[in-house]
């Protein structure tokens, strides 16, 4: 309470403890003098700084057999969710995959794609409810709608938002997704797919073949050539050229072949592929296609799909399903063409052996009698913990994946993963002259400077397609250089784009064999208070072995 005898203004500090839920908190300021009142309300937004985290507990159940288990939210019961997954195949640890992809930070041309584009056939998969449906039309819509910021006035679509140059893989998954969307009913403009066709045909007629394959360039004309295929305008001279290139690669010829096939030209696919490996050596570098040895046979599977040879293809998808299912990374183009390959061939080959079970989540019992590969019941944590009881009632055997995702409370789950011999980071934090500070306590109004270092060692090479991820405890404020003065003595080196929100900061970058890059933000500590200050992560987007980080502390304005 504060009291006023006359005219004028005072200052008065209090302290606000928060609850360990999320969303909005409010302050409520009442007013009375005399028979007059007023009041005012002010909202505190209450997050997490934690990323989310996801558990995994399986079982196989026999025929008959039955498994008793307890769901546990992590962090906040509201805010956390769980999924009860029961598959007639080995599991892929679909629920997981999807979460990865749909949270991924990043938003290039080739992450906002993949993250709708399994939305796309997730019902070829498994069953949907009305709520489930919902969610991925809506999901798909925003998609679409963000790849417009992306296509470039040749038609292509560029790598990060309002880029200069139209990214070849890219624009070929992106158009390939926009293809299939507008196949499944969604509206896409006439304009923006036409254009999208008049750069494929451009480059596909243009393309002239190497004797290096080291960055997937004929894939990607190979690629190329299927959407152009896709989408009933084939360049036939540019398949039947690509066909005769002497150094054609394997994963090349399985992606041509499926061109082959959407024009009719089977016998021509079929001797293409004769006597090929379903299978690659795992790559040293992603290249220009973000790829993988696993996406790569994700688009053998596709392939022997579309031929219709479901003996191999049930072996090559029984094989990439084994690979989702380990607790193992895979980055955003190669979770996401895996799963829309097993999506497909789930879509073509309905499952001969139903999943015939009973699920009883604390004492609310569903039967489930299901065709579909995959059946999902959501778990919500209403007093904690949930009892679960899963019963095997049919033949055959069904694989069971206790799903829970949250963001803990307390400390920091950041895994830092720090190897000097592959890459360098520094974290610092100095004064406006250049001193070094010290941020566990600072006075408020104080203006100071996040400096990060990150250096190449150059025992793997010329790194591509880095992010470097900060994110700032909620008690600072982030100046940004472009509304000010400019950078003043605080001057970055280049990055190829960088995305500044409220509370955080996304560099992205290429670095150089020995080459040292820095990074600065300039920051106020505005707010009084004692904050969490998250960890500060580097790695390459497409290889999680490229990393380094630096853990999070609390901190005091």
């Amino acid at each position: 309470s504060i009291n006023f005898s006359q005219t004028g203004e005072q200052m008065v500090y209090f302290d606000v403890r928060v609850k360990p839920n999320v969303g909005i908190g409010k302050v409520k300021l009442m007013a009375s003098s005399g028979n007059e009142k007023a009041d005012y309300e002010v909202e505190l937004d209450i997050r997490n700084p934690n990323p989310p985290v996801t558990s995994v507990t399986e079982i196989t159940l026999a025929p008959g057999q039955q498994w008793n288990t307890t769901a546990s939210p992590i962090g906040v019961a509201a805010t956390s969710t769980a999924v009860l997954e029961i598959s007639s195949m080995p599991s892929m640890n679909l629920q997981k995959r999807l979460n990865y992809l749909i949270e991924y930070p990043h938003g290039c041309i080739e992450q906002t794609t993949s993250a709708v584009f399994p939305q796309l056939v997730l019902n070829q998969l498994t069953d949907l409810d009305d709520y489930k449906k919902a969610q991925v039309d809506k999901n798909v819509k925003a998609g679409i709608s963000k790849l417009q910021n992306f296509q470039r006035s040749d038609g292509g679509f560029s790598y990060w938002p309002g880029g200069y140059e139209s990214d070849e893989w890219g624009s070929n998954y992106a158009g390939h997704f926009l293809v299939e969307a507008q196949n499944n009913g969604y509206l896409v403009s006439d304009y923006m797919l036409q254009n999208w066709k008049n750069y494929q045909r451009g480059k596909a007629n243009s393309w002239v073949p190497s004797t290096t394959n080291f960055y997937g360039g004929d894939l990607t004309q190979s690629y190329r050539l299927y959407t152009l295929a896709l989408v009933k305008a084939p360049e036939l001279g540019a398949m039947n050229r690509l066909k005769e290139f002497k150094y054609l690669s394997p994963e090349a010829k399985w992606r041509l072949a499926a061109a082959y096939l959407l024009t009719g030209q089977n016998n021509t696919a079929l001797d293409l592929i004769s006597g090929l490996s379903t299978s690659f050596p795992q790559r040293t570098t992603w290249g220009y296609t973000y790829g993988s040895d696993t996406r790569d046979e994700a688009m053998v599977l596709e392939t022997l799909t579309l031929l219709g040879k479901k003996a191999k293809a049930e072996e090559l998808l029984r094989s990439i399903c084994a690979k989702l299912a380990q607790d193992h990374w895979y980055s955003t183009q190669t979770t996401a063409y895996s799963l829309i390959a097993i999506a497909k061939y789930c879509g073509k080959n309905p499952s001969g052996a139903k999943i015939i079970a009973n699920g009883n989540v604390d004492g609310k019992a569903v039967d489930i009698n299901s065709a579909s590969y995959i059946r999902q019941l959501p778990i919500l944590f209403k007093n904690g913990s949930s009892n679960v009881v899963v019963t095997n009632k049919g033949n055959n055997t069904l694989y069971v994946r206790l799903i829970t995702q949250g963001q803990p409370l307390a400390g920091d789950s950041l895994k830092v993963n720090n190897n000097p011999s592959v890459l360098n980071m520094t974290v610092s934090y100095v004064s406006q002259n250049g001193n070094a500070i010290d941020i566990s306590k600072m006075s408020q109004g104080t203006d100071f400077v996040a400096k990060v270092v990150i250096k190449n060692p150059g025992n793997r090479g010329y790194y591509t397609q880095m992010a470097l991820s900060q994110i700032f405890p909620s008690g600072w404020e982030i100046l940004n250089a472009r509304m000010f003065d400019g950078e003043g003595a605080f001057k970055s080196s280049s990055s190829t784009y960088q995305d500044i929100r409220d509370d955080r900061v996304y560099t992205y970058f290429n670095i150089g064999k020995e080459e040292t890059l820095t990074y600065y933000v300039q920051l106020n500590a505005s707010y009084l208070g004692r904050y969490f200050l998250p960890g500060t992560f580097c790695e390459a987007m497409y290889d999680n072995s490229i990393s380094a980080g630096v853990n999070g502390k609390w901190v005091e304005v």
